[in-house]
């Protein structure tokens, strides 16, 4: 997630620079047939091109509409867990006490109980997290160069660190390992987060109401992690991302031919107005030429909301703009741990931004 109120300009033209290359190109090679060549057949009318080019706005703003979409309920979920887990930690802190048990604990006993839990919590969102950057096969950000390029100046916990290393400490080593053997971590991890408060439940420290009303968090926890997995695992559908990508295409690659001949017409009607000095003449007679800027910026244009849509479509991949998820979890992970007065010491720092971006 970027966090300044907007990006450089110059951070936008380096990262669509390679297609502007493309868009000089294209916009170009007409131009040269058209004025050098002498191929003055080679123009289509700009009618049909000016039509092309507002239907194809409407669908990229529908695509991208649909993007944010994702992007914003990927948000809304994680929003989710971080209530979520703030309505748990509660629950341990005021649930798990010696009130119904034949065989009380000592306060300290009590405390470490609340601590195995709510770190257990920690290491269900760890689990959660890096199956969340797991590439998949239409995700783009570790094949796309200008997207490579960004990610070089940014820091994806994920990419950084192995789950086996952001569970240590965090899960007992039996716990760890059964973890580590299964397909869904997360899963096993509230499952095993379950199972402990049954158990606890059979001692006496949490009565059979409270019991309930853990499931019910167990439940909601379930819920949410299905939500984000549901948007990790199922794409923005291929078939619309890939029609409105050629479209895109299509019309930068018609629309010079459409521009030349507009641009001589109006060259034809300045001759015609009557004016007359060596600057003006020399602007009439290559007057077409400037179709190559003009083609150039409507061409960048409408890729960049392309570009725009593409880059929200999968909102947990590891990208500049995605859904900060390590740093909300390291939030929540302060929080929870803050709420049971664990040691300071031992708690973790925030994560720091890298070039102005949170992951």
């Amino acid at each position: 997630m970027y966090t300044k109120p907007k990006y450089p300009i110059v951070t936008v033209l380096k990262w669509t620079r390679r297609y502007i290359y493309i868009f000089f190109i294209t916009a170009l090679i007409p131009v040269l047939l058209y004025e050098v060549a002498g191929f003055k057949w080679l123009t289509l009318p700009w009618q049909p091109i000016g039509l092309i080019g507002m239907a194809l706005a409407f669908i990229t703003g529908f695509k991208n509409n649909a993007s944010y979409d994702r992007q914003w309920e990927a948000r809304k979920i994680y929003g989710g867990i971080v209530n979520a887990s703030r309505w748990f930690t509660t629950m341990v802190n005021d649930f798990v006490t010696n009130i119904n048990t034949d065989k009380p604990k000592t306060e300290a006993e009590l405390f470490q109980i609340r601590k195995t839990m709510v770190l257990r919590h920690v290491a269900w969102m760890s689990s959660l997290r890096h199956a969340l950057r797991q590439k998949k096969s239409w995700e783009t950000a570790k094949t796309n160069k200008s997207d490579q390029e960004h990610m070089k100046k940014i820091k994806v916990l994920e990419f950084e660190n192995s789950l086996l290393d952001e569970l240590e400490g965090y899960l007992s080593l039996e716990e760890k390992a059964k973890v580590l053997s299964k397909a869904n971590k997360q899963t096993a991890v509230l499952n095993f987060q379950s199972k402990h408060i049954g158990q606890l439940a059979s001692l006496g420290l949490i009565d059979n109401f409270r019991h309930v009303e853990f499931q019910n968090v167990i439940g909601e926890l379930f819920t949410l992690q299905g939500k984000a997995e549901r948007i990790k695992n199922f794409p923005y559908p291929r078939q619309f991302a890939t029609l409105n990508s050629y479209f895109v295409w299509i019309f930068i690659l018609i629309m010079p031919f459409g521009f030349m001949r507009q641009f001589d017409l109006t060259a034809q009607s300045l001759v015609a107005s009557g004016v007359h000095n060596a600057f003006f003449g020399f602007l009439v007679e290559h007057f077409v030429w400037l179709s190559i800027p003009f083609t150039i910026i409507i061409s960048w244009i409408f890729f960049a909301m392309e570009r725009v849509g593409d880059t929200s479509e999968n909102p947990f991949e590891g990208m500049g703009n995605d859904v900060p998820i390590s740093t909300i979890s390291r939030a929540i992970e302060i929080d929870i741990r803050e709420m049971i007065d664990d040691d300071r010491h031992e708690i973790p720092d925030p994560l720091p931004e890298y070039a102005n971006t949170q992951m």
